[in-house]
């Protein structure tokens, strides 16, 4: 089992434990507020998720041949999603995160609960994450890793 799917699985065992939705966000929210605290200086255009309702920001760096993420929104909730996905993809090889799916957030029922416009948000994130993963992907390949 890859990294991605174990991290994905704990996410869902996490939240899947917790009934109400309510709680749920909470828990979300405070996912967020554990992530370590994305600089100012990353809080850019350059880094500006395009498609979110909510200003939302993530920065990816190649150590080695594994991908580490940061991330920030200026919302409590969305910034809880974009821990929730750093947790999930962070340390990962760009090759994992190409072939990981985002089916963990179906098994957790975060669509069926979002706004369509956070739905969209979601999927922008995720389409950033792919979008970084090629990237260093082509960038190893190009070094002949």
């Amino acid at each position: 089992m890859s990294d991605i799917k174990a991290r994905q699985d704990a996410i869902v065992d996490e939240l899947s434990a917790i009934s109400d939705w309510r709680e749920r966000y909470r828990r979300i929210i405070r996912i967020g507020r554990d992530m370590p605290e994305m600089p100012e200086a990353d809080r850019d255009d350059d880094h500006l998720v395009k498609g979110c309702q909510s200003r939302v920001w993530l920065h990816a760096d190649l150590e080695g041949d594994r991908v580490r993420f940061r991330g920030f929104s200026d919302t409590s909730i969305v910034n809880g999603l974009v821990a929730m996905l750093i947790r999930v993809f962070d340390d990962s090889t760009p090759a994992d995160i190409l072939a990981a799916d985002g089916s963990f957030l179906d098994r957790i029922g975060i669509h069926e609960n979002l706004s369509q416009n956070r739905a969209n948000g979601l999927a922008a994130m995720i389409k950033q994450i792919k979008a970084y993963g090629i990237g260093y992907q082509h960038l190893l390949s190009m070094q002949g890793r």
